[in-house]
């Protein structure tokens, strides 16, 4: 775990983004020509390490970051997006041992095609450079985004929410010390190692470091992140998720499926948030539905779904765009 300081004085949170931007640059320029041997062999390392001693060490940053959460009245959903044990953990492991086993796309011909004169032409994908990527309170996503950028040859500046501090920090090492091991510049994976707020504002002005910035969280992070950059921006604004249920559907699998994708875990950004059913079956399926959910999730619907549900709350304009979360 690195022992980083969580604050740093005024005159310090530009020199201190800029300068890990720079490391980051030059490891990006490492990073490009290193062979899909070599940047699988750093991923299966940091997910050994994730499931091994220095996993435990995540874990009791995680409680750390827990203690300290319970100071910021967050919300039952945002707690559980914080939460990790080791069957979490060793999810987070598999997921980027999976992402090992994917194909290399650096150098990957995506188009190609020749020209009446015989010339051939060819787009190839190739890395960007340094991706800045921002996030909440999910300390998973520091090893998805590191393990992306690694497995793709970028190098990636992590900027997560202050709520996951110590997990974030933790978990970032892990792909230092296995980018070391693997002989590899750490600054392929850098986390901002403070909880100051200007230091996203600096990031996001980096055009001269950082090749592109992906906020992900809530609507109001990204619209910052959109307004105030001048390096590149991939955005989205909603985490509302659709289920789609057809006439031909299984519909006791569907039942599950609607279950699982609201129920599960409620508060990720993946959850489901509006259920569309076909009339042919929602006279079957709408009641099996509100049986399922009663006492445990509140329906809301438009006539035709509340005519078949009588319980079922008259849905308006603002709910067929809201993140619910819990």
């Amino acid at each position: 775990m690195t022992d980083a300081p969580k604050d740093v004085t005024e005159l310090d949170v530009p020199e201190l983004v800029r300068g890990l931007a720079t490391d980051a640059k030059s490891a990006a320029r490492v990073l490009r020509t290193v062979s899909s041997e070599r940047k699988n062999a750093v991923l299966r390392r940091a997910a050994e390490s994730l499931r091994g001693v220095l996993g435990d060490g995540v874990l009791e940053a995680n409680g750390q970051d827990l203690e300290h959460a319970k100071t910021l009245d967050l919300t039952d959903a945002l707690m559980d997006r914080l939460t990790l044990d080791r069957a979490r953990l060793n999810a987070v492991a598999q997921g980027v041992e999976d992402i090992a086993a994917l194909p290399d796309p650096v150098g990957e011909v995506a188009e190609a095609r020749t020209l009446d004169n015989g010339l051939r032409i060819e787009r190839v994908r190739a890395p960007l450079g340094v991706i800045g990527i921002i996030y909440e309170s999910r300390p998973n996503v520091t090893a998805d985004a590191a393990a992306l950028c690694i497995k793709s040859g970028n190098a990636v500046l992590l900027r997560g929410g202050r709520e996951a501090f110590e997990s974030n920090s933790a978990i970032a090492e892990i792909f230092r010390e296995a980018l070391r091991a693997e002989g590899l510049p750490a600054g392929a994976v850098t986390f901002l190692p403070t909880t100051d707020r200007r230091a996203t504002e600096v990031m996001i002005r980096l055009d001269d470091l950082v090749d592109l910035i992906i906020p992900r969280g809530g609507e109001g992070l990204i619209r910052f992140v959109a307004e105030h950059a001048s390096v590149p921006v991939i955005r989205h604004y909603k985490g509302v998720c659709h289920v789609y249920v057809h006439a031909d559907a299984d519909l006791p699998m569907a039942l599950e499926i609607a279950d699982n994708a609201k129920t599960h875990r409620p508060g990720v950004c993946n959850a489901m948030e509006t259920l569309l059913v076909d009339a042919a079956v929602a006279d079957v399926f709408l009641p099996q539905l509100a049986a399922r959910f009663e006492g445990r999730v509140e329906l809301r619907g438009d006539d035709a779904a509340r005519a078949r549900v009588s319980s079922m709350k008259p849905a308006t304009d603002a709910d067929w765009d809201a993140e619910y979360l819990d």
